[in-house]
């Protein structure tokens, strides 16, 4: 009886022991141009590459659940995916690994010393002649085929494994937002402005604890470099930090609601080097102490909302543009009038912005498109718990997302930056709750109707 016992027991255990088990994959590969072409970010840069700082990366984590859900998170060293990249890439995966598109992420470190790739952006670089347009384009389609490629050998070494997360502290993010005079912004770091210093963790391993890869993201801009050399920033010195002290680990970074945030101070190797080992310590000090360990449940959402743009300007006030403008301004006013003239119809909303939600066990990842101000951070974690992991810069950058107060205040994340990108106007007021429902809705769909505080 002892005996049947016994074995009863012991075959009840094996199904909940199973359950506890994810499954993980991991692959990863160099996406450093072969040739010195035109960097993305800045507008004040006069000419392309001059060779490489760091090599910049595309890594791959697959995960699946005990129930086989799959899910594929992309890392990337680009300063971002425009939608039609996006969409080229995610419906390749979609057909070729059986993927849904709410199971797919496709983030960017948002390094200002990566290629120009497409149209994002465009109005702060000069004309491109025939040979840079083919340089880029040409990258466009190599970064593709490696995304599709590591994805494909992530998913091919899933194999058993534990998730955990949890959350550290790096300060050297600051906000470079300061109200003056008249209500005008000023650009210098901000001390008591709001930021979110947390760092974001969850770490990958084997059943025998041995590494597979680590998760890992900050709210700031990776903006500590300026030169004309290739690296991915602050965060690419974090990976590698990381990697050297956990040897086996893939490093992967995600840029978090930082788009009103630099390092300070920055502009310059050895800060991109300093800011880069803080990093890797808050992520090192996180996986030295216990962590939450998730159970192996994915439940996922994904959703595109369409945000109201303002009107275009009038010929006039693009004119008062021209006469008073230079550099990218000037080239915004000309593309615009250009535009005018041929009749073309200006769209009054974006109806793409994506919104994607992840529940990894107990964790929930909430994951938004664009440059994502901080503000963001503090209303999102006040209805929905502490413990919320957030990222930005996925899927679709198409501008900067501000919220109501950034919006009002105006500056270059409330105004100009939309000009940067192509657009015509401004987000209209209203964006900041249209995007917060959407989060709400997707989180209560994946944690099935519960906010856990």
């Amino acid at each position: 009886m002892i005996i049947q016992s016994f074995f009863l027991l012991h075959f009840l255990l094996l199904p909940l022991q199973a359950q506890d088990m994810w499954k993980a994959g991991v692959a990863r590969a160099v996406i450093t141009p072969c040739e010195n072409m035109w960097m993305a970010g800045f507008s004040f840069r006069d000419k392309p590459a001059e060779g490489t700082l760091l090599d910049l990366w595309a890594k791959a984590l697959a995960l699946e659940d005990a129930r086989g859900n799959r899910t594929l998170l992309i890392t990337t060293d680009i300063l971002g995916f425009s939608r039609d990249l996006s969409l080229s890439i995610c419906n390749r995966l979609i057909k070729e690994y059986n993927l849904e598109r709410k199971n797919i992420i496709l983030s960017s470190s948002h390094t200002h010393s990566g290629p120009v790739i497409n149209s994002n952006l465009s109005h702060v670089y000069p004309p491109f002649d025939e040979h840079q347009k083919k340089q880029s384009e040409e990258y466009r389609h190599f970064i593709e085929e490696q995304i599709i490629t590591v994805s494909g050998r992530a998913i091919n070494n899933l194999a058993p494994a534990c998730l955990s997360s949890g959350v550290g502290v790096a300060r050297f993010a600051v906000n470079r937002r300061v109200n003056g005079w008249n209500n005008e912004v000023i650009y210098k770091p901000n001390m008591g402005g709001p930021s979110d210093h947390a760092v974001q963790v969850i770490k990958v391993s084997g059943p025998d604890d041995q590494p597979i890869a680590v998760i890992f993201g900050y709210a700031c801009h990776a903006t500590s470099l300026r030169n004309y050399k290739w690296s991915g920033d602050y965060p690419g010195f974090a990976q590698i930090e990381i990697e050297k002290a956990y040897p086996g680990f893939t490093a992967m970074f995600f840029a978090s609601f930082g788009a009103d945030q630099n390092a300070f101070p920055r502009e310059g190797i050895p800060q991109a080097i300093q800011y880069g080992k803080e990093l890797a310590i808050a992520v090192e000090n996180v996986m030295e102490e216990p962590m939450k360990v998730l159970t192996s449940s994915i439940q996922t959402s994904y959703e595109e909302i369409e945000l109201e743009l303002s009107p275009p300007p009038t010929v006039e006030e693009l004119e008062e543009v021209l006469e008073e403008e230079d550099g990218w301004h000037k080239r915004w006013a000309e593309i615009m009038k250009e535009k005018m003239a041929s009749g073309d119809e200006f769209p009054v909303s974006y109806p793409y912005y994506p919104v994607q939600s992840w529940q990894l066990g107990e964790q929930t990842l909430v994951v938004l498109g664009g440059e994502v101000v901080v503000d963001y951070s503090f209303i999102l974690r006040e209805i929905m718990g502490n413990d919320l992991m957030l990222m930005a810069y996925a899927n679709d950058v198409m501008t900067y997302i501000p919220s109501e107060r950034v919006l009002k205040e105006g500056g270059y994340e409330g105004e100009e930056s939309m000009w940067v990108y192509g657009h015509h106007g401004t987000w209209v007021p209203g964006i900041e709750k249209k995007i917060v429902n959407e989060v709400v809705r997707q989180v209560k769909l994946v944690r099935n109707g519960v906010f856990k505080y």
